[in-house]
């Protein structure tokens, strides 16, 4: 017999993933000498994979995330701190 429900959320799920991915990829640009942000940024604006180095996997990683999603979280994010 179950004592309680348990509950779990995609969107959670989902938040986290993004930010395991952004951490990789923003690790990987510094360890080849980018600005991380400065790439990141060039990338949400352009859609442009280059902006990405294919260094630890990080642009196929990004690749991964929806940028509309992404901006969405950045802004959310940014508002409520």
């Amino acid at each position: 017999m179950l004592d309680g429900t348990r509950k779990f959320s995609l969107i959670d799920d989902t938040n986290k993933e993004m930010k395991r991915i952004l951490t990789t990829v923003y690790d990987a640009l510094k360890e080849k000498g980018y600005n991380p942000i400065n790439q990141i940024v060039g990338y949400l604006l352009s859609e442009d994979p280059t902006y990405i180095t294919n260094h630890n996997n990080a642009r196929s990683l990004i690749r991964r995330i929806d940028r509309d999603e992404l901006m969405q979280e950045l802004v959310q994010n940014y508002l409520n701190d």
